[in-house]
């Protein structure tokens, strides 16, 4: 049965002409078909506009995935979620619709290392790409190093403008590194700079009460705590090491094989 033209098309055209700065277009095709009485033609013409919205949508995508830098190998589609805490799945599932990003709001997933911690930033990061998203990962460290070498050549207010670009940024291992309080100013300044307008994703392996190892100063600590946390989800990772619980096991049938 073929579908019939519908006034919710008419403004479909519009909107995606519209959307593609075609703005006079948008103004004359459809008034121009219908009043010809060529409302026939609106209907091909539709399904041809969704098809190109479709694979600017997938081209968008492609592009938002490799500027990310996320580790392709890292999604949900490769997490075991029998290792994920249930509460944890939960939340980084409602994560993945996005909201978060409309506030500039934080994630900050907590947990011993090897417990998963990066795997399910990743995904996250993946997810919200999925839905155009823009998301960079990267190791805190390596981040943190790029801003200090562009505030040694007084760039760093530019520096800072283009990681706006970005709205969430994976900040991986935070304080894996121990810092000089340089390093931890220039964090703590980015810090600053993205509250409450883009939105920062965050493993660490450290606690809040150990984060003075981070910022080296206990009003700095306190003023980046209370920054993150203000529109944040905590996520905690409870349970052992991914890596120590397979290497246990190898060990396990090592032995057994050497007892038969």
């Amino acid at each position: 049965m073929t579908a019939a033209y519908t006034p919710g098309m008419a403004d479909r055209i519009t909107e995606l002409l519209m959307r593609w700065k075609l703005t006079t277009v948008a103004s004359e095709l459809v008034k121009r078909l219908a009043s010809g009485g060529h409302e026939d033609a609106l209907l091909i013409v539709n399904e041809v506009f969704e098809l190109e919205a479709q694979t600017r949508g997938e081209r968008r995508v492609d592009r938002l995935r490799k500027a990310s830098k996320l580790p392709p190998g890292k999604s949900f589609d490769s997490l075991d979620r029998a290792r994920v805490p249930k509460t944890a799945m939960l939340q980084v599932q409602e994560l993945a619709r996005g909201d978060f990003l409309e506030h500039g709001g934080n994630v900050l997933l907590f947990g011993l290392p090897g417990v998963g911690k990066s795997h399910l930033a990743c995904a996250l990061g993946h997810a919200l790409v999925d839905r155009g998203h823009s998301v960079l990962f990267t190791p805190t460290y390596q981040l943190v190093q790029m801003l200090l070498a562009a505030r040694r050549d007084l760039a760093l207010p530019k520096a800072l403008r283009g990681l706006d670009i970005f709205d969430a940024i994976i900040l991986d291992d935070l304080g894996y590194v121990q810092q000089t309080s340089d390093e931890a100013e220039v964090l703590f300044t980015l810090m600053a700079e993205r509250y409450e307008r883009r939105s920062l994703i965050i493993t660490s392996n450290l606690v809040f009460s150990e984060w003075n190892r981070i910022f080296k100063s206990p009003m700095t600590t306190a003023a980046a705590i209370d920054r993150l946390v203000h529109h944040a989800v905590i996520i905690e990772i409870d349970r052992a090491s991914i890596r120590a619980e397979e290497a246990k096991k190898r060990n396990s049938k090592g032995g057994k094989e050497d007892d038969d």
